[in-house]
């Protein structure tokens, strides 16, 4: 199982922890289905219930509606100060995976004669003002182009082995938490805003390309993750954890849970099989390049 370095020290600086805070929506733009599970929770509602059509939810409906709740927040900085925290402790391990995932990203932009603009990860629970406007909990998690942040409610990594089937386990979070990032990735690089006018859904969707790249890059993150220096061993058990969470949140797999048929016109993310093969790809050949999934006729 991937250890983290027990000396590295942690950067809390790249978190924020408003779990128990709440609030109310002040406005902003849709999150548009970017998250790894995105709008899963709505889309069963909307599209696999039966409420038909194919359009995503915009979390500006929910402006004005009072969310958020639970225990107060606990004090990251005194608690989660090196790799030995992030190998006990659940939260601090999240803070550590973001450590890495902006560490490899900065050095990869940096390589390539660009500017990387780090992202912050949030925790909340129940739910949160964002730049996207207001989500909860229900949503999965999720990247706000607009706020340049990562949203995560913690208790979707007990949902992802309860709800979805997943195995679990660190490297199941981490390959979450890389996905997010490579969502921001594809912001600073101006091509979120591009997939964000086609609002078309199906297996070779726009948003699925958008989603399987968001996979591969999370592989190629994995694929560095020990040079990085946060991370001290990866095991093929570790990378099977990963291909395993990304195909319990394929859209063809919960589609045949929730409603018992698999009906691609409706995919936003894509199916179980190019979710695992795209972060492979990532993985494999360690390198953003490999992750052009804009080109190719297909991508299932």
């Amino acid at each position: 199982m991937a250890k983290f370095d027990e000396d590295v020290e942690l950067d809390t600086s790249q978190v924020e922890d408003q779990r128990g805070r709440g609030g109310f929506a002040r406005g902003g733009a849709a999150v548009g289905g970017l998250g790894i599970v995105g709008v899963i929770i709505m889309l069963l509602i909307q599209v696999l219930g039966g409420g038909g059509g194919g359009t995503l939810p915009n979390l500006d409906d929910l402006n004005g509606t009072q969310v958020g709740g639970g225990a107060p927040p606990s004090d990251i900085a005194q608690e989660c100060r090196t790799g030995a925290d992030a190998n006990t402790k659940e939260v601090c391990r999240i803070v550590g995976y973001t450590n890495s995932i902006q560490k490899y990203w900065l050095g990869e932009f940096k390589a390539q004669g660009e500017r990387y603009s780090q992202a912050r990860t949030v925790f909340y629970t129940g739910g949160v003002n964002t730049g996207c406007g207001a989500a909860s909990s229900a949503v999965g998690p999720f990247y706000c182009p607009p706020d340049q942040r990562v949203y995560i409610d913690l208790g979707f990594f007990d949902e992802l082995q309860s709800k979805f089937g997943a195995q679990g386990g660190p490297f199941a979070e981490a390959y979450v938490i890389a996905h997010e990032y490579g969502h921001h990735v594809q912001n600073l690089s101006g091509i979120l805003d591009k997939v964000s006018r086609d609002r078309r859904t199906g297996p070779n969707s726009a948003a699925v390309r958008s989603e399987l790249q968001a996979d591969c890059l999370a592989g190629v993150w994995a694929k560095h993750a020990v040079e990085t220096g946060y991370i001290t061993n990866l095991t093929q058990d570790d990378i099977n954890r990963a291909l395993d969470a990304a195909a319990s949140v394929g859209d063809d797999r919960i589609q045949e849970s929730i409603q018992g048929r698999v009906t691609p016109e409706n995919w936003t993310h894509g199916s179980s099989a190019a979710r695992q093969r795209w972060f492979g790809v990532g993985f494999q050949q360690g390198t953003p390049t490999a992750c052009d999934t804009f080109s190719p006729a297909t991508v299932e």
